[in-house]
Parts: C-alpha cells; sequence; structure tokens
C-alpha cells in the first residue's frame, strides 16, 4: 500500500517544499496498479522509492523548464554524481514540460511528474507514460522582485559587492529604475529571506537560490522584452574583433562568445550582442545583415555603466550564466556551470 498518512504528515513537515512528489508518486499507483513505497528519511535524498522492488532515490524540484532546464540538468548530474554508480535516480517534478521531458528521455534520465506522466525505464523495469494533463504551470516568479524592474535590481545586488551599502537613491540610479520600487523590491527579498537585516546592515542570503530564480525570471519576463533584431554576419572573425576592440564600452558579448572568452572552452555558434545603439549603425559597424534565422541576436542592456566588470566588453557574469542556462544547449549548460563556479 501507500504511504500511511501519519508518516505522511511528517514527511511533509520535513520537505515542505517537495510535497507534491507524494501526490507524484500516489498518482503513478494509481495509474500502474503497482505497489509503490516510500521514504524521504533517508538523506541527502528527496525520497527513495521502490516500485516492484526495484529502489529509486530521487531528486526533485518544483518546475522544470525550458528557461531553467540546464539548471535542471545541472542538479541532476550533480545528484547522480554524488551517488555510487549502481543507484538508480529519479527526477520528480511538479510540473515537467514537454522540451524538458524530451530531452530528459534523450539522456536516459528517469522522470515522473505530478499528472502520471513518467519515463521509468531499467534492464527489469520499464513505466512510459505519457500525455497526462498537467496542472497549469504555477508562475513561480509573480512577485515584484522578478518582473523587470526587480530583475535589474537583483543583478546590481550580485554584481556589485557593496551595492547593499548604498542608499535606496544610489540603487535606483545604478539600476535605473524608480526610487518607490526599490524600496518594495528590497521589502520583498527580506520577506523572502534573500536579504538579511540587521541594524543598519544588510547580507545577501540563499544566493544558490536567489540566482536561479533570477536566472528563470530574466530568460521568462525580461530578455524577450530586450530583443531587437536578429542577423547574420559578413564576417564573424570582423564582428568578434570590432566588439572586442570597441572603445566606447557600449557594445557587448553575451553567451556563447562571452563565455568563450571568460572560460577558453567554448566555440561560439550562435551569437549574443548587447547594445543600445542605434541598429543601422551597429549593422555597418559589425558587417551584419538582417535575417530572422540568422545566428546573432542583438539584445538591449539591461544594467548600468556603473556595474563594472573584470572583462573588458562583455556583459555581466550573471547575464552571461543567464544566457548559456536559457540556450539549452547541452555544451553550454556545461560552461554555464563552469562559469557559475569561478565567476558568481
Amino acid at each position: 500500500m501507500f504511504i500511511a498518512n501519519e508518516l505522511l504528515k511528517k514527511m511533509n513537515a520535513m520537505y515542505k517544499d517537495n510535497d507534491f512528489i507524494y501526490e507524484a508518486f500516489s498518482n503513478l499507483q494509481e495509474l500502474v496498479k503497482s505497489e509503490i513505497t516510500i521514504d524521504s528519511n533517508r538523506e541527502p535524498y528527496d525520497a527513495v522509492i521502490q516500485i516492484n522492488n526495484q529502489t529509486f532515490y530521487c531528486v526533485a524540484k518544483k518546475n522544470a523548464r525550458t528557461s531553467n532546464l540546464g539548471i535542471v540538468i545541472n542538479q541532476i548530474n550533480n545528484f547522480q554524481n554524488s551517488l555510487k554508480n549502481e543507484k538508480k535516480i529519479l527526477f520528480v517534478g511538479e510540473y515537467i514540460a514537454k522540451e524538458v521531458a524530451n530531452t530528459l528521455i534523450e539522456k536516459k534520465i528517469n522522470f515522473l511528474d505530478v499528472a502520471g506522466n513518467c519515463y521509468i525505464n531499467t534492464n527489469d523495469l520499464k513505466i512510459i507514460i505519457e500525455g497526462k494533463k498537467q496542472a497549469k504551470q504555477k508562475n513561480v516568479n509573480q512577485a515584484r522582485a522578478f518582473q523587470e524592474a526587480g530583475l535589474k535590481l537583483i543583478l546590481l545586488l550580485l554584481t556589485d559587492k557593496d551595492a547593499l551599502k548604498y542608499s535606496y537613491r544610489v540603487l535606483a540610479d545604478k539600476s535605473n529604475i524608480a526610487l518607490g520600487s526599490v524600496s518594495q523590491i528590497m521589502k520583498e527579498l527580506e520577506e523572502n529571506n534573500y536579504i538579511l537585516k540587521a541594524a543598519d546592515k544588510r547580507n545577501l542570503k540563499n544566493i544558490d537560490d536567489l540566482i536561479e530564480r533570477w536566472v528563470v525570471a530574466y530568460n521568462d519576463v525580461l530578455k524577450p522584452r530586450l530583443l531587437r533584431k536578429t542577423y547574420k554576419a559578413l564576417n564573424y572573425d570582423f564582428l568578434r574583433k570590432t566588439v572586442m576592440n570597441n572603445e566606447q564600452n557600449d557594445i557587448f558579448f553575451g553567451g556563447e562568445p562571452a563565455a568563450k572568452i571568460m572560460t577558453d572552452y567554448l566555440k561560439p555558434l550562435d551569437y549574443t550582442i548587447y547594445s543600445n545603439d542605434d541598429l543601422s549603425i551597429l549593422g555597418k559597424e559589425l558587417m551584419l545583415i538582417p535575417d530572422n534565422n540568422g545566428n546573432v541576436k542583438i539584445f538591449n542592456t539591461c544594467w548600468s555603466n556603473s556595474i563594472t566588470n573584470k572583462y573588458k566588453n562583455i556583459a555581466p557574469p550573471l547575464v552571461v550564466y543567464a544566457d548559456l542556462i536559457g540556450s539549452g544547449n547541452n555544451r553550454n549548460i556545461e560552461t554555464a556551470k563552469m562559469i557559475l563556479e569561478n565567476e558568481l
């Protein structure tokens, strides 16, 4: 039988953010009519389950979307690396987007969502269920802090080590948002345990979670608004040299070309450029031709010149990291992990 009610309550109290895993396993049991037992008292796993006497070690995440696919894959890989090779893992999501599910299948990663859709494929067990309707995806970024103004302010807070010492007026000036917005956003960040305020001092908390939420919201909310036009380049060597030799500091590489410079690990195939310059001037200066299917995309910047960067003509590392994660490309995800570990 499935887990007893009293034990379920106990586990839910211990894993408040992962309550959905029990609903997922309950729905799966109804669909397959097989005995499923669960134990979530065995750290460091989110749960350990048995299906037909096969044991799976579970890692859970509420939402798995294209905008955080890279983060999901890195989390699963890190979890797998922490286990012995013979242990089977199962990724459990409250919501798993179709594109993410396809990627997990390609990577032969077992998964289950709350609706009961799953891919569980081992030598002795095969359960593949698809087409079950999922509940409407929850928007975890509805808070003002994860809308446009908040994302600009958080970028400053995560990029400038002295930002938490600034007055609200200085924060507004440096992030190019309204003064009133700063007050509201800072209050939200405190209420959500991202900022700890003690006397006159403020400190960032839960930085890994804050970065993840920023990346998801940046790719979902802000970056689409920043897109200006898509091109192809007549000469990519010329493009790279022109951007990197720009003395006005008003053209920046993001994504793959920025990652190449930061890590010397990635050969860029797609080019992300940030600039607020006139597009007709940029096109001539960089030898670009408009092409809706091109691999050069120009975006407006979302940071001010007050943000310093050790890399010349490169977007802030957090933006580069978000670009790579948002691409969903395996080689970019691997490079993004290097930037997360070494630059953020």
